[in-house]
């Protein structure tokens, strides 16, 4: 069994585009409970319009922003490998991605590095535009032993989630779609609809008693249904059927024994005593 998936951050090359060859990566110690995402677009008043006029004297410019703010929680306590005693020892990891780099183009200008957030197929490229640290827990030394940081990135971009495949969830062995009743609906009608003809073996399976009075958002499985019947006969000999699918019949005569079975979809079966 695969572990729990952790979040990473991990450093990208000055151009954005890919991971830098030897850069930070960072495994979160907890992974956070939730993720805030904020998208917004610059707006200026269009020249020579009318600012009365709302909205329609407004333009667009620029591509817009997203900001990612996440919560981190670190805990040298629970260090299962590798302990530290200090929890700082643990959140300096997270600062490098703040801290300014001399720029590729300019080395007299200073940059923050780029960072990935990477959390199964969730992923934020940008900037740490932010970072609050929380230190709340001391050992009896006065070391630092619990933190909490919010961290704040940000890119120059409306982000768009991209998916892989159609989306749709594979259909499980065991578990068979069901249908919700509307308001006015009878099980006659929702079987009629479905290409059901028995609709009474639906009623069975469901544990409907009143097929023409459904409560409005009830969920009906129209693929379950119960087939055939019971019947029992006697004489000299006897026979017992379910639906056809399992069969036994006896019949009494003179002196010898046999057993005859066979497997056709179901089981059946024939038993003959002559004495």
């Amino acid at each position: 069994m695969n572990g729990l998936k952790k979040a990473e951050l991990i450093e990208l090359n000055q151009t954005f585009d890919d991971k830098k060859k030897g850069g930070q990566i960072v495994e979160v110690q907890f992974n956070p409970e939730s993720l805030k995402l904020t998208y917004a677009n610059q707006l200026e008043q269009a020249k020579g319009g009318d600012q009365s006029s709302g909205n329609a004297g407004r333009q667009f410019v620029g591509a817009g922003t997203t900001k990612l703010v996440l919560q981190l929680w670190f805990d040298v306590t629970a260090m299962q490998e590798n302990p530290v005693d200090d929890v700082r020892r643990l959140t300096q990891k997270v600062l490098y991605f703040m801290t300014p780099q001399k720029s590729k183009d300019d080395p007299k200008k200073l940059t923050p590095p780029g960072t990935r957030f990477s959390w199964g197929s969730f992923q934020f490229d940008g900037l740490v535009e932010g970072m609050e640290e929380n230190i709340e827990f001391f050992s009896p030394e006065g070391k630092p032993l619990r933190a909490s940081i919010s961290l704040t990135l940000s890119q120059q971009k409306i982000l768009e989630a991209e998916f892989k495949g159609d989306g749709n969830v594979p259909k499980l062995p065991g578990r068979n779609p069901l249908t919700s009743v509307k308001a006015g609906d009878s099980l006659q009608n929702m079987a009629a609809k479905s290409g059901k003809g028995d609709w009474q073996s639906i009623a069975a399976a469901n544990g409907i008693e009143d097929p023409l009075r459904m409560s409005p958002g009830q969920l009906i499985n129209l693929n379950a249904g119960l087939s055939g019947g019971i019947g029992v006969s006697g004489g000299l000999g006897g026979s017992i059927g379910f639906g056809g699918s399992v069969a036994i019949s006896g019949n009494v005569g003179s002196k010898s024994t046999g057993l005859n079975a066979s497997l056709t979809g179901g089981v059946s079966g024939s038993l003959n005593f002559n004495r």
